[in-house]
Formats: C-alpha cells, sequence, structure tokens
C-alpha cells in the first residue's frame, strides 16, 4: 500500500467513524428529550418524587424512588470482537462497517448512595445500547432491558424505540430490589469507623452485594 492508498482508507475510515457518532450524538440528544419528558409529566401525577438533571453534553440522570439511572454516552466508536454473537449475524457479514457501532450506557445507583456520600457503594450496568451507520441498534442488559441481538437488522433508532428503552430501565430497576447482604461479610466494623461515626460511609451497600444474578447464568 503506497501513501495515497493510506490516505485514502484513513479517509474513509475516519468517515465512517463520524458517521457513527454523529448518529449516537443525535440518539443521545433524543434520550435526554424524552427521558425529560417522562419524568415532568411522572413529576406532575407524583411532585417531589421524580427528577430529571442534565450533567453534561454526554450525560444525564433520572432519579425516582431509591433509584437513579444515570445515562452515558461514549465518545468514542467501538467494533464488536469476532468472537461476538453480533458478528455471526449476516446483516454484519453483508456490511462489516455495520459491526463499529457508538455506545450508550445505563447504569443504575441507590440515590441514598449520592445523597449520603458513600463513595464505596455500588451501582450497576443494567444496558448498553449500540448504534452503527444505519442507525440500526440493539441493546445489551438485563430482563426488561435487552434485546435480542437477531433484531440489529430491523431495530431503528426512533422516538418509540428510545421512550421503550427508558421505561424498560426504570422497570428494571424499580424491580431490582436490594437485599441484605451476607451476615458475615458485614459483622466486623473497627472501633475507628463507629467513633468516627463513618460505619455508613465505610460499609459498600449495593442490590445484590454477596449475590448473584440469577439471569447472570444463563
Amino acid at each position: 500500500m503506497d501513501y495515497k492508498e493510506l490516505g485514502e482508507a484513513i479517509s474513509k475510515k475516519t468517515a465512517l467513524l463520524d458517521l457513527v457518532l454523529d448518529n449516537t450524538k443525535k440518539a443521545f440528544v433524543m434520550f435526554k428529550t424524552i427521558a425529560k419528558e417522562i419524568i415532568d409529566g411522572l413529576a406532575e401525577d407524583y411532585p417531589g418524587k421524580f427528577f430529571f438533571r442534565d450533567k453534561s453534553e454526554f450525560e444525564f440522570e433520572i432519579r425516582f424512588g431509591a433509584d437513579i439511572l444515570i445515562y452515558t454516552m461514549h465518545t468514542n466508536v467501538f467494533e464488536f470482537s469476532r468472537q461476538h454473537e453480533v458478528m455471526k449475524l449476516p446483516y454484519i457479514k453483508e456490511d462489516k462497517e455495520r459491526s463499529f457501532n457508538g455506545m450508550i450506557n445505563i447504569y443504575n445507583f441507590l440515590t441514598d448512595s449520592f445523597d449520603y456520600n458513600r463513595d464505596n457503594d455500588i451501582g450497576y450496568l443494567i444496558g448498553r445500547l449500540f448504534i452503527n451507520k444505519e442507525n440500526h441498534y440493539f441493546v445489551e442488559g438485563k430482563r426488561e432491558v435487552g434485546l435480542l441481538y437477531s433484531s440489529f437488522n430491523t431495530s431503528v433508532i426512533n422516538r418509540e424505540s428510545v421512550t421503550d428503552i427508558i421505561i424498560s430501565s426504570m422497570e428494571y430497576a424499580n424491580n431490582f430490589d436490594l437485599l441484605t447482604p451476607p451476615f458475615d461479610e458485614v459483622k466486623a466494623i473497627s472501633v475507628g469507623e463507629i467513633r468516627q461515626n463513618s460505619a455508613s460511609k465505610k460499609l459498600i451497600t449495593a442490590k445484590r452485594l454477596g449475590f448473584e444474578f440469577k439471569q447472570d447464568k444463563d
């Protein structure tokens, strides 16, 4: 490959990545807009229980009940590994450029973890959305949030699909309950922590601390 061919290859790849990133940015704006509409609508019916916060160009959060959902957009474009199931789809085999995707992550945290500055508490990635150059998408996730890889060739990101993803992620978080950790994992605490009245900050709280996701076995 001479330098002109290299220049052409780099230019083509850059154009692809720019297109995918632009699609992902537009999708994330749609997520923000619709999430705010949903939360504002719920807040009218249930004052003081639903909150939306636009944190930055690439992050926003919604609060409801005991939960926070944080949506973040990654600023890079990713390709799936050769071992990933999605790479086996005819849709990808027909055009390998379709395997380059932008990514939006959905994390679930406890509201109290932030309100009481419990920095050791754990949140969970409950879903991540992949969007390609054709605005096709699929979601890797838990239960209500996840979609089948096989729908990648037909699922297009739009207002209806974004609404479904947001509502599904809220439903999952609401049904994903806080369970007590095993006694032996939390029975010890230092004198210093008690004296400093910081036990609540030192002990880790998470929805499934010490437990395994049932769906992780599938």
